[in-house]
């Protein structure tokens, strides 16, 4: 599959750029940017073909040299790109979280419908080994009768960054929450059915939104979960899920390219411990993607999928503004994460970056 990249910053080069060789069925054929002196050395480094400037993106989606699109742009930008993509009857591998509304993803969702072509929301831990071997762990029964999750998920991030400066949908919770959110929905099988959220800034200084969050989701079957976040803390990522009968402890659980790590407890305090694989997450999830549009399947994490989280963090956004638990409708997804999904290519090494930082370095 003919892919072009929209977006040249710190994930796409990062993570993206590194796993397309490797996949066996992808490469990158196009580069879609506004920093032109930036993609014309990612061009040189990856032997790209074409580099394009956002007012050329029409006229690539015409040019038939692609199949499909990797996006990678700020969360706002999402939805006017990707409809033009989709109603131009080109695929989709969409950054996440999918857009800034539940109303934008299902413009999305009609544009894949109206013209055929697939949407997929890049949740990459949904082909990797740990997190699929945890969801087997719950599904085969043996932590019982499920009562409670609670995550943290924090990290350092500086003031220069654009996510300091932009506000709720580039802070803590749509960025680092959507991880943890993702995850408990799919370890409950279930989708939450009441949210609530406090936050605070501890540094008006560097951020203009809550940078530290902690999240309360109730669950049909008195269910609940916490996900404590923060953009001002040391990095940190883990999971607990636990049962009437056992618990499940994963760290890291959320990081690229971590080898996760679970410790599985039982009655009589049996303890289990497994270290999985470090694997490609990005890779993993492009040659899944395009083995759906090679043998026409429905990707998992569809539009719908993305739409869900989204359908949370805009009830988290209610929740801070107004002090007051906000009620969701109840909802039946249709398709969740299994094991079959799983993908094991190799990890890759981060390669030399060209005018982009981590978050904690800057922009």
């Amino acid at each position: 599959m003919r892919y072009a990249v929209v977006g040249v910053g710190w994930i796409a080069q990062t993570a993206f750029l590194p796993g397309v060789k490797h996949t066996g069925n992808s490469e990158v054929v196009a580069l879609v940017t506004g920093h032109e002196e930036k993609a014309q050395k990612v061009r040189e480094m990856y032997d790209i073909s074409a580099v394009y400037a956002y007012e050329e993106f029409d006229e690539l989606l015409r040019s038939g040299t692609i199949d499909a699109v990797y996006m990678a742009v700020p969360n706002f930008d999402h939805v006017k790109l990707a409809v033009k993509t989709l109603d131009a009857g080109v695929h989709l591998l969409l950054e996440k979280p999918m857009a800034v509304s539940v109303a934008e993803c299902e413009r999305m969702i009609a544009a894949s419908e109206r013209s055929g072509a697939k949407l997929m929301v890049a949740y990459r831990l949904h082909h990797e080994p740990g997190m699929l071997a945890a969801l087997d762990t719950v599904r085969s029964g043996r932590l019982g009768q499920l009562r409670y999750f609670n995550s943290s998920f924090s990290q350092p991030v500086s003031g220069q960054n654009h996510r300091a400066k932009s506000g709720y949908w580039s802070g803590p919770v749509p960025d680092m929450g959507l991880y943890p959110i993702n995850t408990v929905r799919n370890l409950f099988g279930a989708e939450p059915i009441e949210v609530f959220a406090t936050g605070v800034c501890t540094d008006p200084t560097r951020f203009t939104m809550d940078d530290t969050v902690v999240v309360t989701l109730k669950f049909p079957g008195a269910r609940v979960a916490t996900i404590a976040l923060s953009y001002n803390a040391q990095d940190l990522d883990d999971f607990r899920v636990v049962g009437n009968l056992g618990d499940l402890f994963s760290q890291p659980a959320f990081g690229m390219g971590a080898q996760m790590k679970h410790i599985v407890t039982v009655e009589d305090n049996e303890k289990t411990e497994e270290i999985f694989p470090k694997t490609d997450h990005f890779g993993g999830e492009l040659k899944y993607f395009s083995d759906c549009i090679l043998k026409d399947r429905e990707p998992e994490a569809n539009g719908e999928e993305g739409m869900l989280d989204v359908r949370i963090l805009e009830a988290v956004q209610r929740a801070l503004e107004s002090g007051l638990p906000q009620e969701l409708l109840p909802y039946t997804r249709k398709h969740r994460p299994v094991s079959r999904q799983v993908e094991m290519l190799d990890a890759t090494r981060e390669p030399e970056l060209v005018g982009v930082h981590k978050p904690s370095d800057g922009q």
